[in-house]
């Protein structure tokens, strides 16, 4: 019941399609892609941060 099968898979794919058009779906997944990379950018950036300051206290 919990599961997202092949065909619900294509549902949301043709949903998407249709609400905001062929053109704009690559525009869509740039940002996207952008915004995954920042994102790891920033945990990497936290995690350095988080790694001195343990550091700095042995």
């Amino acid at each position: 019941m919990g599961k997202i099968g092949p065909l619900e898979i294509i549902l949301i794919l043709v949903v998407v399609v249709l609400l905001f058009g062929g053109r704009k779906i690559p525009e869509l997944m740039k940002g996207i892609g952008q915004g995954l990379k920042e994102f790891k950018k920033a945990k990497d950036t936290a995690d350095a941060d988080t790694d001195k300051s343990a550091g700095k206290d042995n």
